[in-house]
């Protein structure tokens, strides 16, 4: 049993106008409280969730498309997460991992050890933030290398620290108004800015042979190390070109650099793999896990080659919270949840599933670039199909227009004109269609309205 969701309702239900006069009068009081610096996707405050439904303060049963930005992966009520976490609580919450030890630490790092891609002798680290594993994973490389640089990639997203927030790409709101940042970030072409343009092969090519000129350039025994993400998450869940990770792991080893999958995102599960880069058969030097890791409680892992994780010297990692007992008791109740297949194949069904609600719109309208993505990771870009031009505008429209029928997504991407779906793996059948069902509703108005628009400018042009 993986969740239980008898005590809340797994259908789509509005009480009220989203958000409710509850949540609206609770978020004048947030307003006053917290600091304006944090958004808000959905101005609504949940009081349960289960399955896939998230209820608000008002009673409005809302559809999950979201999993916490692909936290709950499991679910936010799990029955192996809550028993472990239970068992734990009534023990201790916390000692710090490098005062006095216990074994749940070692227990999340043998299990990542088994299954992480790579057949060679590996180690782990456990911290609290994906942006801590990725600063940590640095580290690690320069440490083991002697380098300082590293190579990280347009369209990236890595966090929101200072050296995450260098090696990502899009400015506002990451970036804005934060800097100077860390220099020896250099950043190389994907393979997915062309890939509307050209075929897998020779995108693939043409990426790598930019990266590899970049890195002659500047010296690429410079290098510590390269990072990427098998699915570029907050850049628009690019799914990079056949053969591109694969070059990039031969480019790592030709040059002795460290290769760095930041599989935060797409790990757990989410793409229907347990980590996203076995669909490639690419294994990095080291892999980053996070967000699914435990639940939804603070874990992240650096995960990789023994003898690249002891580079550091004793007490060169490390963090208060960092392995939280608690927080790997969690952990050790998500790998519980995994061990019978089924959130694996439900992550297949859910991605068959949507492809046969939303990739007919490709065709169908003239707002939609591509539909993408693997397993319970996906998306629908907005641009104008004959120029490619971003429209964030229809993006945001879309969204909008889901959110107030009850269905939450997100919108990503560099340009923020990709809705990106990360429903939670344990979602029933009935209720994605019906999610489902109302996006695309929202797609198909949204173009309506866009052919109309567009046919009055050209009457309005003609009578010039």
């Amino acid at each position: 049993m993986t969740s239980s969701t008898d005590s809340l309702p797994q259908t789509r239900h509005l009480a009220t106008a989203i958000p409710g006069p509850v949540s609206t009068a609770l978020h004048r009081e947030r307003e006053a409280q917290v600091s304006s610096g944090f958004g808000v996707t959905m101005p609504v405050f949940i009081n349960r969730a289960s399955g896939g439904i998230l209820e608000d303060v008002d009673g409005n049963r809302i559809i999950d498309f979201a999993s916490g930005i692909a936290v709950t992966s499991v679910g936010a009520v799990n029955a192996q997460v809550q028993a472990h976490v239970a068992a734990q609580m009534a023990r201790f919450t916390h000692t710090c991992f490098m005062v006095t030890e216990y074994d749940s630490f070692t227990q999340v790092a043998a299990w990542l050890n088994a299954h992480v891609p790579g057949d060679f002798p590996k180690r782990t680290a456990l911290f609290s933030t994906g942006a801590e594993a990725v600063e940590n994973a640095v580290k690690i490389a320069r440490a083991a290398t002697g380098r300082e640089r590293v190579l990280v990639f347009d369209d990236a997203y890595h966090g929101r620290s200072l050296l995450t927030m260098a090696m990502t790409a899009k400015v506002n709101p990451y970036k804005k108004n934060f800097g100077p940042f860390p220099g020896e970030v250099f950043r190389a072409p994907t393979a997915t800015r062309l890939w509307a343009r050209g075929g897998g092969d020779a995108t693939a090519a043409t990426a790598l042979a930019g990266v590899e000129a970049l890195l002659l350039e500047n010296d690429p025994r410079s290098f510590a190390a390269m990072v990427i993400e098998p699915i570029q998450g907050e850049g628009g869940f690019l799914v990079p070109a056949p053969g591109f990770l694969a070059g990039l792991r031969e480019l790592a080893t030709k040059y002795g650099i460290v290769l760095v999958m930041d599989e935060i995102q797409t790990g757990m599960g989410r793409t229907g793999r347990l980590l996203a880069s076995e669909h490639e058969g690419v294994a990095g030097d080291l892999t980053l896990t996070a967000k699914a890791l435990a639940g939804g409680l603070p874990l992240s892992a650096v995960t990789g080659r023994a003898e690249l994780m002891n580079a550091p010297h004793a007490g060169g990692l490390g963090g208060t919270y960092a392995g939280n007992p608690v927080a790997c008791a969690a952990a050790l109740g998500v790998f519980e949840a995994f061990e019978d297949g089924t959130l694996l194949a439900n992550a297949v069904t859910i991605e068959a599933t949507a492809r046969e609600v939303l990739q007919p719109l490709v065709d169908s309208t003239a707002i939609i670039a591509e539909f993408r993505g693997r397993g319970a990771m996906l998306a629908v870009e907005f641009a104008d199909k004959d120029t490619l031009e971003p429209r964030a505008d229809l993006a945001a429209q879309v969204a909008a227009a889901c959110h107030r029928q009850g269905v939450l997504v997100l919108v990503c991407g560099t340009h923020g004109n990709v809705i990106r779906l990360l429903p939670p793996l344990v979602i029933g059948p009935d209720l994605i269609r019906d999610g489902l069902g109302v996006l695309r509703n929202a797609i198909v108005a949204a173009n309506a309205a866009q052919t109309d628009t567009d046919t009055a400018s050209a009457a309005a042009l003609a009578a010039v």
